[in-house]
């Protein structure tokens, strides 16, 4: 799949890529040039720690949406891998 650089320099990702990686407008994302290749990923979240009883929690040092049900979901099974078992 192609994608365009245009006149200011932008990157325009095919439609499709952009809903496989779950991308939204305006999510910050890194870019490296390593070994010949360009590779972009998802910006990591800033945090901060905070003990919340006997409990560290991640607490976003930005505003962000609250997760939905359906994003977890979403999340949980694109991590998991499929298992088979034969016998």
């Amino acid at each position: 799949m192609k994608a365009m650089v245009d006149a200011e320099g932008r990157l325009a990702l095919p439609q499709e890529i952009q809903e496989a990686a779950g991308l939204q407008p305006g999510m910050a994302l890194e870019a490296h040039w390593r070994d010949g290749r360009i590779e972009i990923e998802v910006a990591p979240l800033p945090v901060t720690l905070v003990r919340r009883g006997h409990f560290l929690v991640a607490v976003p040092d930005v505003p962000t949406e609250p997760l939905t049900a359906a994003t977890v979901e979403a999340t949980l099974k694109a991590g998991r891998k499929p298992t088979c078992v034969t016998w």
